[in-house]
């Protein structure tokens, strides 16, 4: 049994196969695009109650880092990022160039290949639950930075603290409980050995 303190878990697990030093390429295309779509399902689900959504894009985002690793986790999102440019896959109403650049929510967008990147950077040793929902509190963080920082200036807020209370603050109950819900489904589904 893992000891929840500690970090990493010393047995490969079945989940492991889709991280890119293991998997083939067709498998690694296959998580590539199946966490590019997750995050447009979960951009479909939003709650707007100011300039930023609440949405599930970010349970799509954690978990293409911790499944996938720090390359093909960024790459899912980078995917998503252009689908965008030519769909309207997005949390808001619109696609397109333009519009990516123009949203107030865009730098959380710009954020998700980063957050993606840390969390299957930070995870690949600390893959316990305690150490996944370390690296996704360090991606959370990198995201919240970069969204933050652009709705600063595209929103217009006159201060630093009416953007961090908007575009992070507001989030953190709903970011901390999926965290631990992707933190404990990820655990679980590395209770499934390689043989």
């Amino acid at each position: 049994m893992t000891n929840l303190t500690t970090l990493s878990v010393p047995r490969t697990a079945v989940v492991d196969q889709l991280h890119q030093d293991r998997a083939s390429a067709g498998l690694q295309i296959a998580g590539i695009v199946t966490f590019c779509l997750l995050t447009v399902l979960g951009a479909q689900v939003r709650i707007y109650l100011w300039e930023v959504p609440f949405t599930l894009q970010t349970v799509a985002v954690y978990g293409s880092g911790l499944y996938l690793g720090w390359r093909n986790g960024m790459a899912s999102q980078l995917l998503y990022l252009t689908l965008g440019l030519l769909f309207p896959v997005y949390a808001g109403d619109g696609y397109g160039p333009a519009y990516l650049l123009g949203a107030a929510s865009a730098g959380y967008l710009f954020g998700f290949p980063v957050a993606a990147a840390v969390v299957g950077a930070v995870s690949k040793k600390w893959n316990s639950l305690t150490g996944s929902v370390l690296s996704m509190a360090a991606g959370s963080i990198c995201l919240f930075s970069i969204g933050v920082l652009w709705l600063h200036f595209a929103a217009g807020h006159e201060t630093w603290l009416e953007s961090i209370d908007k575009g992070w603050l507001r989030f953190i109950p709903v970011d901390i409980l999926k965290v631990l819900l992707l933190g404990t489904v990820y655990t679980g589904t590395r209770a499934f050995r390689a043989e």
